[in-house]
C-alpha cells in the first residue's frame, strides 16, 4: 500500500538552486517510493531570523510505501548528503526537507508532527503546494487555499528561468 505525502524543499546556500532540483530528483530514487509531481521552483524571504540570504523553495508530492518514520529517515538522510548543518535556529541551510503531509496523517511526537507544524502559516510552503495540488485540505486546517488567504502579504514569488 502506498500513501501520498508532500515534502517541501528550501535551500539558501551553495547554490540553492541546484540543491533544490538535485534534492528533486533525489526524491524519486527513495526505497519505495515514487516522484508524482513536483512545483516549480519560489524565491522567499527568510522568516525568523533574517540576516540570511533569500531561499528557493519547492514542494513535491510522492508515492511512498515507507513509513511516516521511515520517510523522515530518508529525507534526513538525503539533508545530511546535501551537506546540512543545524547550527542554530532557523539558521541558513544547503537543504532544508520537511515532510508536510502523510496522507492525512495527524499526529505530534518528538521527533514528528504531522501535518508539519507551521505550513499553514508559510506562503513558501502553500503556494508552491496549490501549484501542484489545488484543492488539497490540510487536515485539522481546512483548505490550503483558505490558509494562503491569510498570509499573501509574505515574499513570495515563482522563479523565473533566464536562458
Amino acid at each position: 500500500m502506498t500513501v501520498s505525502a508532500f515534502v517541501g524543499l528550501g535551500a539558501n546556500l551553495a547554490d540553492p538552486q541546484d540543491q533544490v532540483l538535485r534534492a528533486l530528483d533525489e526524491l524519486g530514487r527513495l526505497p519505495d517510493t515514487a516522484l508524482t509531481s513536483r512545483s516549480s521552483l519560489w524565491h522567499s524571504a527568510p522568516i525568523g531570523y533574517a540576516d540570511q540570504p533569500a531561499f528557493v523553495n519547492a514542494v513535491a508530492r510522492l508515492e511512498t510505501g515507507l513509513s511516516a518514520d521511515g520517510l523522515l529517515d530518508e529525507l534526513q538522510a538525503l539533508e545530511s548528503r546535501h551537506g546540512r548543518e543545524r547550527s542554530f535556529k532557523d539558521a541558513p541551510r544547503t537543504l532544508d526537507l520537511d515532510l508536510l503531509l502523510y496522507g492525512e496523517e495527524q499526529r505530534k511526537t518528538e521527533r514528528l508532527t504531522l501535518p508539519h507544524p507551521r505550513m499553514h502559516e508559510r506562503a513558501f510552503v502553500l503556494k508552491p503546494l496549490l501549484e501542484i495540488a489545488p484543492d488539497i485540505t490540510i487536515p485539522g486546517r481546512g483548505p490550503a487555499v483558505a490558509c494562503l488567504a491569510k498570509h499573501e502579504d509574505q515574499p513570495c514569488e515563482r522563479f523565473i528561468f533566464r536562458g
